[in-house]
């Protein structure tokens, strides 16, 4: 299919967009309102805690510093701090680890400002309080701004709530890639609402690339931003867009209001294993090649066998329990043991707890051909073979736990893609078989993405993803999340 075969007539009018775009605008700063509210109710608690915790009810004897003074001084100089260090700038928050890293940095830097303002001008304000309220203020910043992002992220995954509107520019093939990276993750808050295509593919006629509306050309790129109130330019591969005429762009967009994105061919590359030096004025993306041994794969074996030790000495009451349930619910074993694939294509057997009948596999062969999944797994949501405590084990994930012995053994991670089935790996390509450099874990992106509800290619790429980019960092956010994964019980069947 060539790239003029993508595009279609338009065959309805369009919205006024500009005037969407105009509401985007004043969502945008209702939100950003919202969130100086939110960080003011927060300060302003964080310093009450912070006095009744040093003080009592009383004021302090023998202190001649006017907290009720001190106290609002203190707020609007944090928030002060906080607008500088840009963690109201809309390119930041509500997506990213870099909004938690600056309001972190605010309360942190301002915190040493005025311990050194203290120790110079000898002020007199109590430590004990400046200590307390700073240490629950900043701690507080960070979980109201995490409950913020939750609740923006669930309404931008059904069309509501504040999004930024991107005219996507570039040929054909790399927009619709583009467009299409955007869309599968939209709590990340980038709606496409136009495209620009080179001039040779612009028909005198409306077009449509897939469902994105075509506005214009390269030549007109300020204007049809403009006219569909879009608020960011996503600049993306294409022949004709040269360095001088990317520079020009840049030009034209100024003092308009209209952001400048340049998305690189590069994808499903983490930030800290990107970074950009300028040679010869060319700003260079250098990647570092990914990781897969050495001191810091040591000290994840060490948290992974410390981590599985803990959690089998806390919930051996817990496995005691479903063991005992198991065994009254159907015949046959407790846990059911399995061949898969480990690192390096090694064998191994994973231990869970049994949630199908005894003959499951010889079943298998029937149930077939009403496979719910696409790729390479099986997957019913309402499998006939599965047990009755079977469906509360796997609603909450709980059939796994004895996977933690896998972890002590060495042979998984507590984070990792799926453990894949030998039926499975003998089908791999080059690409999937990436998947085998690291151990299999537990859990992992997937499992916090959706678990069963993913396609197989959204669950490779995830699985590929995490094996390119995997830190400690990360690992204790997937494990956070997968706490919420299993209160939700999404995906789980």
């Amino acid at each position: 299919m060539t790239a003029a075969t993508l595009l279609t007539p338009a065959t309805t009018a369009e919205p006024n967009d500009k005037r969407a775009g105009l509401v985007a605008r004043a969502d945008e700063r209702s939100y950003v309102r919202v969130m100086v509210v939110l960080d003011t109710t927060v300060l302003i608690v964080a310093l009450l805690i912070g006095y009744v915790t040093r003080f009592g009810d009383d004021q302090p004897s023998g202190s001649e510093v006017p907290y009720v003074l001190v106290a609002p001084g203190l707020v609007l100089a944090w928030l002060i701090s906080l607008k500088a260090l840009g963690c109201y700038d809309d390119r930041v928050i509500g997506y990213g680890a870099d909004e938690y890293r600056r309001v972190s940095s605010a309360s942190l830097r301002l915190a040493g400002a005025i311990a050194i303002i203290g120790y110079i001008t000898e002020l007199g304000v109590s430590r004990g309080f400046l200590g307390i309220s700073f240490a629950v203020g900043t701690v507080g910043l960070e979980v109201a701004r995490f409950g913020a992002r939750k609740r923006l992220h669930r309404a931008r995954s059904v069309g509501a709530g504040w999004s930024r509107r991107v005219l996507v520019v570039g040929d054909t093939a790399h927009v619709l890639e583009l467009v299409h990276t955007l869309r599968r993750e939209p709590y990340a808050g980038y709606q496409v609402v136009g495209a620009c295509i080179p001039d040779a593919l612009l028909a005198p006629v409306a077009q449509r690339l897939g469902d994105v509306p075509v506005v214009g050309s390269f030549r007109g790129i300020p204007e049809a931003a403009t006219a569909i109130g879009a608020d960011t330019v996503a600049v993306t591969a294409s022949g004709e867009l040269t360095a001088t005429r990317l520079r020009r762009l840049g030009w034209q967009l100024e003092g308009t209001g209209i952001d400048l994105v340049v998305a690189p061919a590069l994808t499903d590359v983490a930030g800290p294993r990107i970074h950009t030096r300028p040679v010869a004025g060319l700003p260079l993306i250098h990647v570092e090649a990914p990781e897969f041994r050495g001191a810091r794969k040591l000290v994840k074996g060490l948290v992974d066998r410390s981590a599985s030790s803990l959690a089998l000495a806390l919930l051996l009451p817990l496995i005691a329990v479903i063991a005992l349930a198991i065994k009254l619910d159907s015949r046959g074993p407790v846990l059911f043991r399995q061949v898969r694939v480990g690192r390096g294509g090694e064998e191994f057997g994973v231990f869970k707890f049994r949630t199908m009948v005894v003959n499951a596999d010889t079943l298998l062969a029937e149930l077939t051909a009403r496979n719910e999944t696409d790729g390479l797994m099986f997957k019913m949501r309402h499998d006939p073979r599965v047990t009755r405590v079977g469906r509360l084990l796997r609603k909450w994930s709980l059939d796994e736990l004895p996977q933690l012995v896998n972890v002590l053994l060495g042979q998984m991670s507590m984070v990792g893609p799926r453990p894949p089935l030998p039926s499975e790996v003998a089908r791999y390509d080059g690409d999937v078989a990436r998947r085998l450099l690291v151990k299999p874990g537990m859990t992992g992106l997937w499992q916090v993405s959706g678990r069963s509800d993913l396609s197989w290619e959204d669950g490779i790429r995830l699985d590929l993803y995490y094996v390119e980019n995997w830190s400690l960092a990360a690992d204790l956010t997937i494990l956070w999340k997968t706490f919420g994964a299993v209160l939700n019980g999404r995906g789980a069947y």
